[in-house]
Formats: structure tokens, sequence, C-alpha cells
């Protein structure tokens, strides 16, 4: 669980109410669902305009993953490949073939058995760059999605004002209702205001974030089963692999993987 997140939203929360009632309002001045029915409701389903249905409806599941900590098991990624080219460099190439549909990443073991049937280095690089490539554009469609609902939030909001304000208008004659009225009104405002950037926005910039991640954690995989098929020392890949992790990881392995 990333608790991050849950503190985003928390103290988002929290900071809101305390604005709200500092400044002399109250919680219920602030609560309207037909405001709620035309931002929430009305920017999701705009998404299914500009989606197809399968992304529309799994958008929730997408956006849940920003409270997860994905472990790409960079520290594994390391270890793994310096003791596969240490066993390669002993008992030659196809001895890795042994244990290879053992491996949990598949991705890696994409790359070892391209290795194995002997395929050149740039033609193993391009089948990799290619499969990390469609990874990422799979993950860049979701978060484009997301995206797009924080651009549509404000934009129901507006509209939800202006609905209001006709409604206002339409009734000018009564003088007192027109205070409360434009308060109502711009609810919608502050609605799609806080749809698009204390939630949407933020968890687009999470997913972004673990894309990230992934990718370089499948970089590293790529750089080692090249370093292997060149016949690269382990020491050298190690060394070359440990400069993607950041220093406390490093730290906890370099000793076992840079030993002689």
């Amino acid at each position: 669980m990333d608790i991050a997140s849950i503190i985003g939203i928390v103290g988002g929360a929290a900071m809101i109410v305390m604005s709200v009632v500092t400044s002399g309002g109250s919680l219920m001045g602030i609560i309207d669902i037909p405001s709620v029915a035309m931002t929430v409701g009305g920017s999701y389903f705009a998404i299914f305009i500009a989606a197809p249905l399968k992304q529309a409806l799994g958008l929730f599941k997408v956006m849940g993953r920003a409270f997860k900590i994905p472990d790409f098991g960079e520290k594994k990624i390391v270890e793994n490949l310096v003791a596969l080219s240490e066993k390669a460099r002993r008992e030659g190439i196809l001895a890795l073939e042994d244990g290879l549909d053992d491996l949990e990443d598949k991705f890696m073991q994409t790359g070892l058995r391209l290795v194995v049937d002997g395929t050149d280095g740039a033609v193993i690089r391009a089948i990799l760059e290619n499969e990390m490539n469609q990874i990422e554009g799979r993950h860049m469609s979701w978060i484009n999605i997301v995206n797009q609902w924080a651009g549509f939030a404000p934009g129901f909001g507006m509209m939800g004002t202006v609905v209001g304000l006709i409604g206002m208008l339409n009734n000018l004659e009564d003088k007192s209702s027109l205070g409360p009225n434009m308060a109502v009104a711009l609810i919608t405002t502050l609605y799609g205001s806080m749809l698009a950037n204390w939630l949407i926005t933020p968890f687009s910039q999470k997913l972004l974030a673990q894309n990230a991640t992934e990718m370089r954690s499948k970089e590293m995989v790529l750089e080692g089963v090249l370093a292997i098929q060149a016949g690269e020392n382990p020491r050298i890949m190690a060394q070359k692999l440990l400069t993607y992790l950041d220093p406390a990881d490093r730290k906890a392995i370099e000793s076992e993987v840079l030993k002689d």
C-alpha cells in the first residue's frame, strides 16, 4: 500500500475542510448533489465518447494502482544477470538454457532465449526495445485517458456554473435568493477544480512515475542481456547495472555482485 497516496487524499480533504470552516463557511454550504452529478458524473461519461468502452470501464482499476507500490525487483535483476553472466562465462552461452523456463521475469527470459539461440546483438536490441515501446505505449494509453478526465472536469464545472447562473437569472425577482443561488452556481467550478487538481492529475503523475520505474528496470535487463551476448566481463556488467540503482540499493548489493 502506497501510504503517500492515502496521506495526499486525507490531508487534502482536511485542508479543504479547514479552509472552509476557518473562512466562516460551513461544510453543508459546499455540498451540492446536482453539482457532483454535473462535474463528476458528466466528466466521467465524457470519457465514454473519448475512449473505447474497455478503457472507460477499466479506468478506476488503473487509477487504483496509485495506491500500490510496485516492486520491479531492480536489485534482484542485477543479482540474477550477474549470476547468469558468470555461468555463461564458465560453461558457455548454451548453459543458460537450463533453468530458463523458471525465470519469473518474462522479459529477461525472452532476451536470454534469444541469446541462447545465437541471435545477433542488434536484433536482440531491436526486439526487446520494440517490446518495451509496446508496453510503454499501453501504459501511456491509460494515462492519457486519466489526463483527459482531468481536462474534462473543470469544463463541466464551468458548465454547471452556467446552468446555475441561468437558473438564478430566471428568478431575479426574488432578491433574497440571489446570494445563495450564486454560491451554489460557483460550487460546480470548485468541484471541477478539486477533481482535476486534487485527485485526477496527481493520480496521473503517480502512474507516470510507476511507468518510468518499470521502463528503467527493463532497460537494465536489456543492457544485461546484451552484455551476456557480447561475452562482457561480469564485473564490468555489474558496474554498469549498478548505475541504475539508487545509492541505498546499490550499497546493499555492491559488495556481493562486485566480489572478486
